[in-house]
């Protein structure tokens, strides 16, 4: 059976990416290049073509109209590749009679992994790392080309810039009236009273069902898209018998309404036919009255949020041309507005939300000694052991969204120098005033380092680091901005000696914006640990109190033994996301704005 079955990968996000290029090569020889982009992502070790845009001709700072879409998961590496070509006849781009303009590997998270160049790759140019950067953070990012070996590709650059479509960015509640709208049963009464035949004739003919009362209005919403069509938003209920109806409130998603476009007008485009907010009187039969129209945009009608209320003239456009005095059909009043901003987990980290990354390494003796092979810390210098192996597949994943790239890296269960007492808690890099270590890397040799000057001992204790790390993000909580969240990766060869006091700081913790991991490593029973992991029920304080949130998510790492490198990481990260988002909802604290994109001097300006 394939592991984590509780947390199936599902698209987190799709994410629009746009490319530019500047400074491209010149290869031909009357003429300027004509450039073309090929995304590729990677897939079981093989680079497959995703996409491609149009080619432009004689163009070497191309803006292409193209718009690649990938889909975006937080918990995997997603290795892409954009090449560019000089593309010639109709043979089509990526052949050998194109030329290769230069090329950047990327994921969607970073814009290189920094990895050696994959030999035998059947693409024309195993690319070099362009340097660390973060496509879903920073929204843009610009980097240098390179041709095969390593070599820059001249000056030239490529951008690509990143935007969340996002399914679901909030909704808003809108409560709508009118006032004196036409009667249309009157009106046709009155052309019968005019003496008029053929009105009369008429209007026997096509007598309303509601003759003998006042008009039933309904008001239907519109959306014009880019193409010009109209799309219904919404359809009130039908208010009988009354020419200044109260619909009752109603909520759309912003997506649907305006396509979270706060100018895009509702309205008609074809005078033909009525669109826009339409105010109809309703007939059984389907027939239904036009009684007048309005055009708005959401923008104007975020005036009426608060105690304001904004109106708009119901409007016929044939009774305005045939009557002298016409003012309107009847007003329609909105009578509140409220925004309910629905934020995703891109919303967040692209408004400059860092991932604090914390690892807590369990060294109580039941590990065995790390000098015998058998040991779970043994150090084989042709395979990392489980610790280093669900370390790595964690943190390199959570590296991509922390600017610094400094985790902190702490141990617990072990006798320390230089009094050799037990501690819970302690720096692996042995610096009690900062116990951050640089990158990934760091982490593994602090770790290394660390075995032999430490005794394994125990117990099992978790707590005391637990609200160590919770103390950090109680205040960042202070800040009352979404800056900061923090993830505890605890490694662990056994179940938890102190399971009241872990209890307890887990349901401290679950106010706060932190989340914990927890990976069993060997082949000890943890099924008691389960009991922290909130998916069978919810986790209670010893005295009953039940966690806020569930923030705990905890896996064996046997179950990963027979799995892909990346598999772990897919299944403990699936959740963070989630637990990001309800946290941020549950504080009222939106995204930061983004960041602007700051100019690399080592790329220069443009001429």
């Amino acid at each position: 059976p394939e592991p984590c079955p509780q947390a199936p990968l599902a698209v987190l996000s799709k994410v629009e990416l746009r490319v530019s290029c500047k400074h491209l090569l010149d290869r031909d020889t009357l003429n300027k290049s004509d450039p073309c982009v090929l995304l590729l992502m990677q897939s079981q070790g093989q680079w497959m073509e995703v996409d491609r845009s149009e080619v432009i001709k004689s163009n070497l700072n191309p803006v292409f109209a193209k718009i690649f879409t990938v889909d975006y998961y937080f918990e995997e590496v997603q290795k892409l590749r954009f090449e560019v070509y000089d593309s010639h006849g109709q043979a089509g781009v990526g052949t050998h009679d194109d030329d290769f303009l230069g090329g950047m590997e990327c994921t969607v998270g970073q814009v290189s992994l920094g990895t050696p160049p994959v030999l035998g790759d059947p693409r024309p140019c195993p690319l070099p790392n362009a340097g660390l950067s973060q496509i879903v953070a920073q929204k843009r990012v610009t980097k240098p080309l390179f041709l095969k070996y390593g070599k820059f590709a001249g000056k030239s650059t490529i951008t690509i810039i990143s935007e969340e479509i996002s399914g679901n960015n909030g909704y808003v509640e809108l409560a709508f009236r009118a006032k004196k709208l036409d009667d249309k049963v009157n009106q046709v009464l009155g052309g019968i009273r005019a003496g008029w035949p053929g009105w009369a004739l008429l209007s026997l003919i096509h007598l309303p069902q509601d003759l003998f009362s006042k008009s039933d209005p309904f008001l239907e919403i519109y959306r014009i898209d880019d193409d010009r069509s109209e799309q219904l938003v919404y359809r009130t209920e039908v208010v009988k018998n009354n020419l200044s109806p109260i619909w009752e409130p109603f909520k759309v998603s912003l997506n649907s309404l305006c396509s979270c476009e706060e100018k895009r007008t509702w309205g008609q485009l074809n005078p033909s036919f009525p669109g826009g907010c339409v105010v109809w009187d309703y007939d059984s039969r389907g027939k239904h009255d036009f009684i007048g129209e309005f055009f708005t945009t959401f923008e104007e009608m975020q005036k009426a949020m608060g105690e304001n209320k904004v109106q708009w003239d119901c409007m016929n456009p044939k009774y305005k041309i045939k009557k002298r005095n016409y003012k309107n059909s009847g007003v329609v009043v909105l009578l509140d507005l409220k925004i309910h901003r629905v934020y995703s987990f891109l919303d967040y980290i692209m408004g400059g939300c860092q991932i604090h990354f914390t690892v807590a390494i369990d060294f109580t003796a039941s590990n065995g000694d790390p000098r015998n092979s058998c040991s779970l810390h043994y150090i084989n210098p042709y395979q990392p052991n489980e610790y280093l192996k669900a370390l790595v597949a964690v943190g390199e994943i959570c590296q991509d969204y922390d600017s610094d790239k400094k985790f902190s890296a702490l141990g617990f269960g072990a006798r320390i120098p230089p009094k050799y007492e037990v501690s819970h808690d302690f720096a692996i890099n042995f610096n009690p005033d900062n116990d951050e270590c640089e990158g990934i890397q760091g982490v593994v040799e602090s770790y290394q380092s660390c075995l032999p000057k430490i005794q394994l001992y125990g117990p099992t204790n978790v707590a005391p680091i637990i609200s160590k790390v919770a103390r950090v993000a109680a205040d960042e909580e202070r800040t009352k901005e979404a800056s900061q969240y923090f993830i505890l990766l605890i490694l662990t060869d056994g179940v938890v000696t102190d399971m009241a006091d872990t209890r307890e700081a887990i349901v401290r913790a679950s106010y706060l914006p932190m989340s914990i991991i927890i990976v069993g490593v060997g082949n000890a029973d943890f099924t008691d640990m389960q009991i922290l992991d909130g998916d069978d029920g919810v986790l209670r304080s010893p005295k009953g109190e039940p966690v806020l949130r569930d923030i705990v998510q905890f896996v064996p790492f046997r179950e990963f033994k027979n799995a892909s490198p990346t598999a772990l990481a897919k299944c403990v990260l699936a959740e963070v996301p989630k637990q990001v988002v309800e946290y941020y909802s549950y504080k009222a604290f939106p995204p930061r704005c983004p960041r602007p994109p700051t100019p690399e001097p080592s790329l220069g300006s443009p001429q």
